[in-house]
């Protein structure tokens, strides 16, 4: 467990553990590096690195939110990788992450080896944008981790049919703060204002000119079967523009897998395989 300082003066949080083919796991819009904790048992022969976003987790926020943007945070995660001295690493992008990946094969492609993408693509369906847009910076209601899994596994039953409530238990404690008077975004509310004032410029990237970018990197791709934010159909049609794309749909799982599931691991080895 370590940070940084960006050339822009905001302390990132990231952690560095094990050893061999480095995996940078990038969390979703609102998550943060403990989101990575189920893959974890199952990358005992990789170099596991993590960050929390700024404005994410136990980074800085940024006074100025409309940094938080997938171009200055894909910068962020090239200045990680500078850090830490790693010439090129596979990306392992949980949504928001995915995006910052397909940002980076435009920008930065000579330090990719490959990349995953899970449960996210060029296209983001409406339905997911709205799911989305509805709880970005809205504090919980919950007052405790026992009632915010409750809740948890009540939203999130239509997509995950029989996920226990253990597992939203620890899902609770990876999103939210335990605070004197109740839970806690672990994230800057201000998010939901850059998305807002981001989407009113127009300032939203046309992702499949980014995508192109790939043609050449090692890349795979899950989707979750109940998924409202990758669709079957922008799925083909990344498999149509990267003809070598790996991909596995993962049954009774939604936005987004939790990367334990043998679909998810399968795409996941193939990729680093291919990557070696």
């Amino acid at each position: 467990m370590s940070d940084f300082t960006t050339s822009d003066g905001r302390r990132i949080y990231f952690e560095d553990h094990g050893s061999g083919t480095p995996l940078l796991c990038l969390a979703g819009l609102t998550r943060n590096s403990r989101d990575f904790s189920y893959f974890a048992t199952h990358a005992t022969e990789l170099r596991m690195i993590t960050m929390d976003y700024r404005g994410r987790g136990r980074s800085d926020y940024d006074p100025d939110f409309m940094n938080y943007n997938v171009f200055r945070e894909s910068h962020d995660a090239i200045e990680l990788l500078d850090v830490l001295g790693i010439e090129k690493a596979v990306i392992l992008g949980t949504s928001r992450g995915g995006l910052i990946a397909i940002a980076l094969a435009a920008s930065h492609p000579e330090r990719l080896a490959g990349v995953i993408l899970n449960d996210v693509g060029p296209v983001i369906e409406t339905s997911g944008i709205a799911k989305i847009m509805a709880y970005v910076g809205a504090q919980p209601t919950a007052k405790t981790y026992d009632e915010a899994a409750v809740v948890l596994k009540h939203v999130m039953e239509p997509q995950f049919p029989k996920v226990p409530l253990e597992i939203w238990r620890k899902q609770a404690e990876i999103q939210y703060e335990q605070q004197g008077d109740g839970l806690a975004l672990r994230y800057d509310p201000a998010l939901r204002k850059a998305l807002l004032e981001q989407a009113a410029s127009g300032a939203i990237p046309d992702y499949w000119l980014y995508f192109e970018a790939l043609r050449n990197i090692p890349c795979g791709a899950i989707r979750g079967a109940n998924s409202d934010v990758l669709s079957a159909e922008t799925l083909a049609e990344m498999h149509r523009r990267h003809p070598g794309l790996i991909s596995a749909e993962v049954p009774d799982r939604g936005h987004v897998p939790f990367l334990n599931e043998p679909q998810s691991l399968d795409v996941i080895k193939k990729v680093l395989k291919n990557a070696a």
